[in-house]
């Protein structure tokens, strides 16, 4: 009877008599892997692969051994020590059983993603490590295993395993990537379809009881994360010294610490290599981003580093062009220098243009000439470089300001809405450049005890001898954020100022120059423009640096026109002297019904002949029975009343400010509505020093040299040599 039992129980749980032996007895029945055998002995792994699991084994043969023995001067096995075979078992030795066909796809969390790995987990860590700390003592260190967002930088039950990166063709086909591409990497080796870094794949899907065998024509030995590679490559120490100075610290681990001192007996603290929480990964962290378990199969990092000597060059000519040491400097300076070399994808080599880096950024490097090293580590893709990747925050406009302590507050306004604008090297840009003291001159200050915002710890106390009242925090950062707006010119590089013209800036207002002068309606109500005093060329265009700032108008815009009109002799005189009499004008406040402040508007304001001419036409109140009428300039009629005020709202372009700059063309509504409610228009043709326009009968007027506009609040008044007519 219990013989029976036993029977039964071993026909049921028995090992079937179909499965193929582990690991571990395939290899040694095969009778060419002695070496690789050995190692695994060495190695402390005869159990775990000769038993149960689920692994896949990348097994190099004897042969690959022997070249290796060669190539390391050693005569065999016995001259490594154990350390040195697990190296080379663990990273072989891959978490889970995988064919060929299933190591190009990602497991997700959501499933399989097809074609879309190139890299597996493997039973290779690194662990507790002799390290030094900032101060340079001795230390036990660990590597972080997270990214660093600020609070969590290292999860306790993760040993922080290496990746294996592989080549099969399911995903290369898929991602376009090239025989060019790995032998980019590893010239010497062909590229097969089945490539295990630069080894190739000789016979493929063996099963195991406990996983899968693919056998491999070189030993795969642990390779480094690229923490660990740069550490040891003196060539580019500088470029490390920006982590160690800067962007490391070591923090106490106390669960890995009392680990470490149970199992060894030791009564060393065991600290965490950190990383800053600005950059875009740690260069320590072997688990990529970990927004999933297993992101690290399908994607990983890549670095860009600079020898010393092109890394010494740029720090001294472009860093610090305005500093003396790099700890003078804002630590964001620093931050965004190593950003830029960073990127948190695998950058093929076919791919550099296409690929974006933190602060996205295409690797800007001829793979055939700027690039002296390349390795594909542990977690990531190593690219040493003769030159450094030029930054747009350095190399743009932006960078004029932001490496020039003397322009902070500057810079503190650009973060806000302009830095990704100005900074981008493939638009054009001109800025006139405010320096603190410009902005102090004009009685904007900081001020830190205004509020607990960075962004409005501004103060303003007007001048003396204005009328302006002084205010703080975030009605100073408005006034401030529209002065610095008058001073960004886009999609236009000026080379000089020693002509005339007017510039359409990005708040939407037009600044004017003339003769190496810059200015606003503000300096030409207090008659102070601003004097270009040098310039400098940046790769996305030219900044200014003036001697003031170009200052906005407090002024209503019926003050401007009355300033210009009063004069009896002036051109713009009939035109005022309408508005004046007109049931559109507020002489307390100067404000013209319809024309609401803060909105931007274009003035075409008729000479006096073309006035006349309009009264002799009788689109305004005129006198007298012959051809020549004498204008009434203060009708009493509802009727006359209405034709003054059609009148001057069809010569103001609603929301829309132009002047002779060679921008946009077009049919532009004006203020004025027709009888039915639908909106009347003038169309403008706008070339560099002229305007040209066209009313709704066709008739065109021109305005009166180019020299002729004349700055508003938000608006800009052009004289014109004939009056526009509107359909009712």
């Amino acid at each position: 009877m219990t013989n029976c039992r036993k029977k039964a129980f071993d026909d049921y749980y028995g090992r079937p008599e179909t499965l193929e032996p582990p690991i571990y007895q395939q290899l040694q029945a095969r009778g060419n892997f002695k070496h690789l055998l050995a190692a695994i002995d060495k190695a402390g792994y005869k159990s775990i692969l000769g038993g149960a699991g689920y692994w896949t084994f990348f097994a190099p043969h004897d042969s690959a051994f022997s070249v290796y023995f060669t190539q390391n001067s050693i005569s065999g096995i016995d001259q490594l020590d154990s350390a040195a075979c697990r190296r080379i078992v663990t990273y072989c030795l891959v978490y889970n059983a995988f064919r060929k066909e299933r190591l190009g796809d990602y497991q997700s969390a959501i499933g399989w993603v097809a074609s879309s790995a190139f890299r597996r987990r493997t039973a290779s860590y690194t662990g507790v490590y002799n390290g030094v700390d900032t101060g340079g003592k001795a230390i036990k260190a660990i590597a972080s295993n997270r990214n660093n967002n600020g609070t969590v930088y290292y999860a306790d039950a993760d040993n922080n395993n290496k990746y294996l990166t592989y080549f099969v063709s399911s995903y290369t086909n898929a991602k376009n990537i090239t025989a060019s591409d790995y032998n980019y990497f590893y010239p010497n080796t062909n590229y097969t379809g089945f490539n295990v870094l630069d080894a190739i794949v000789t016979e493929q899907d063996i099963a195991a009881e406990n996983g899968v065998i693919h056998i491999v024509n070189k030993v795969i030995n642990t390779l480094p994360s690229i923490d660990e590679y740069i550490a040891g490559k003196p060539e580019y120490s500088l470029f490390k010294s920006l982590f160690d100075k800067y962007l490391i610290q070591y923090v106490l681990n106390a669960s890995v610490t009392s680990r470490y001192q149970n199992t060894t007996g030791n009564a060393d603290k065991v600290y965490t290599k950190v990383y800053n929480p600005s950059l875009a990964f740690s260069l320590n962290n072997e688990n990529f981003l970990k927004t999933a378990d297993n992101d690290g199969q399908s994607n990983c990092y890549t670095i860009f580093v600079p020898t010393n000597t092109v890394l010494q060059n740029y720090i001294s000519t472009v860093l610090l062009e305005h500093y003396s040491k790099l700890d003078d400097m804002p630590p964001a300076i620093i931050y965004d220098f190593v950003n830029a070399h960073l990127w948190q994808n695998a950058v093929w080599p076919g791919k550099f243009a296409t690929t974006y880096n933190f602060l996205n950024e295409e690797a800007r490097f001829n793979p055939a000439t700027d690039i002296v090293e390349k390795k594909i580590l542990s977690n990531g893709f190593f690219y040493g470089t003769n030159k450094v990747q030029e930054a747009n925050v350095f190399s743009s406009v932006y960078g004029k300001a932001y490496l020039d302590p003397k322009y902070s507050m500057m810079v503190t306004l650009l973060n806000q809405e302009l830095k990704y604008q100005v900074s981008n090297i493939y638009r054009n840009y001109t800025i006139f450049m405010i320096s603190n003291q410009m902005f102090n001159n004009a009685g904007y200050t900081v001020d830190m005890s205004v509020s607990n915002d960075a962004f409005n710890q501004f103060r303003f106390t007007p001048p003396a001898g204005s009328t302006l009242s002084p205010n703080s925090g975030a009605d100073t950062r408005i006034r401030m954020m529209r002065i610095l707006n008058m001073h960004v010119v886009p999609n236009n590089v000026l080379n000089n100022l020693s002509g005339e013209g007017a510039l359409l800036t990005y708040g939407g207002e037009y600044i004017g120059y003339k003769n190496n002068t810059v200015f606003g309606a503000g300096n030409v109500d207090s008659n102070n423009v601003a004097t270009m005093q040098s310039s400098k060329t940046a790769k996305n265009g030219r900044v200014y640096y003036i001697n003031r700032i170009i200052e906005f108008s407090e002024t209503a815009v019926g003050k401007h026109i009355e300033t210009l009109g009063t004069p009896a002799t002036s051109q713009y005189n009939y035109f005022w002297q309408y508005l004046k009499n007109s049931t559109m004008w507020n002489n307390s406040t100067k404000e013209i019904q319809g024309i609401s402040a803060g909105t931007f508007y274009t003035l075409f304001i008729p000479n006096n002949a073309a006035i006349q001419q309009a009264v002799n036409n009788g689109l305004l109140p005129g006198t007298g029975a012959g051809p020549v009428k004498t204008p009434n300039f203060a009708p009493t009629t509802g009727a006359d009343q209405l034709l003054v005020y059609k009148f001057i709202s069809y010569h103001f372009l609603n929301k829309r400010n132009v002047a002779a700059d060679g921008g946009e063309s077009g049919a532009f509504e004006t203020v004025l509505k027709r009888d039915n409610g639908d909106p009347t228009t003038i169309f403008v043709n706008n070339g560099v020093g002229t305007l040209k326009l066209s009313d709704m009968l066709s008739r065109t007027a021109n305005v009166i040299s180019t020299p002729s506009y004349y700055l508003s609040n938000r608006c800009v008044i052009h004289l014109t040599d004939n009056y526009l007519q509107y359909l009712n």
